[in-house]
């Protein structure tokens, strides 16, 4: 089996790529810069605004990943539906049998954010083509270098106290790194996956308070003193998010947008697809922030 993975360098493709060839799959690691990647499997030239480029990077491939957003783009909803729509058409032109996309938690309505509405419209551009679309979709991802996890650690990390928003008050179910890689090598091929859509998540839902105080305890030994505001608009919560972390503030903004709404685990018919115990928030933290300790310089 062949199998593409875009956003090979990233968060989530770094870590799918040896995991895949550790059980024997043919992996194509698509980036912009072949020549610099040094994971496991073939570096292949990609873009997913440039249907040429993907048309050789798919040319052979049974399965394809995708792993591309956006979110560091205002217009981010437009740029990320018509990259979609263009994988999708030149997958099926490729013969690709399916496509496996981890998209985001969340129920379908109205009062979905941008940044979901945006993930829904993608899992539906991506099956335009033809091409069978297998969907998880998760919440927050736990792991050193991940977005949402990288707010929680350097907001802890940094801040003696905070005046955080409502929307610390919401619940989620977050889900490590380590098991959103399992799930996605558990669907890749299976039969049983192929056009489903398959929630994954954590044992546990939290509150973002809860899990900023569980990583607080985890890092420092003690809860921190949080006092929270009603009146805190996601574009403030932005600018002080950037503030105080590295992460670009129309990052911030996208995901805060989203911090409103409740993304809980609803259907656990992915337990049945690939069955396993997952892993729980605070060991999440641990790793995640043994992960981190062993990435910085000597």
């Amino acid at each position: 089996m062949r199998v593409l993975v875009t956003g090979a360098t990233g968060f989530v493709g770094k870590r799918l790529c040896p995991v895949l060839v550790e059980r024997g799959v043919e992996v194509r690691a698509m980036t912009r810069k072949p020549d610099t990647y040094d994971g496991p499997g073939e570096p292949v030239r990609g873009d997913v605004h440039d249907a040429d480029s993907l048309a050789a990077a798919l040319e052979g491939c049974d399965v394809a990943v995708y792993l591309v957003h956006s979110l560091d783009d205002r217009d981010f909803e437009r740029k990320d539906a018509e990259a979609a729509t263009t994988f999708g058409t030149v997958a099926a032109a490729a013969g690709v049998q399916q496509i496996v996309y981890l998209g985001g938690l969340g129920d379908d309505g109205e009062d979905l954010s941008a940044h979901l509405r945006s993930r829904r419209e993608v899992e539906h551009k991506l099956a335009e083509g033809g091409v069978p679309v297998t969907v998880l979709r998760a919440a927050i991802v736990v792991g050193a270098g991940g977005i949402s996890w990288e707010i929680t650690r350097q907001l802890v990390k940094n801040l003696p106290a905070m005046v955080v928003p409502k929307w610390v008050s919401t619940r989620t179910q977050p889900v490590a790194v380590d098991d959103v890689i399992r799930y996605l090598d558990g669907v890749i091929g299976h039969e049983g996956a192929i056009g489903k859509t398959l929630e994954i998540g954590g044992p546990e839902q939290l509150t973002y308070l809860d899990m900023m105080q569980q990583a607080a305890q985890e890092m420092l030994g003690r809860k921190v003193p949080i006092v929270t505001v009603p009146l805190l608009s996601p574009g403030l919560s932005s600018h002080w998010i950037s503030f105080v972390t590295d992460v670009e503030v129309t990052t911030a903004k996208n995901l805060i947008d989203s911090m409103s709404t409740e993304v809980v685990v609803r259907d656990h018919t992915i337990l049945d697809l690939v069955p396993g115990e997952t892993i729980p928030y605070r060991e999440a933290v641990r790793r995640a922030l043994a992960e981190s300790a062993e990435q910085q310089p000597a």
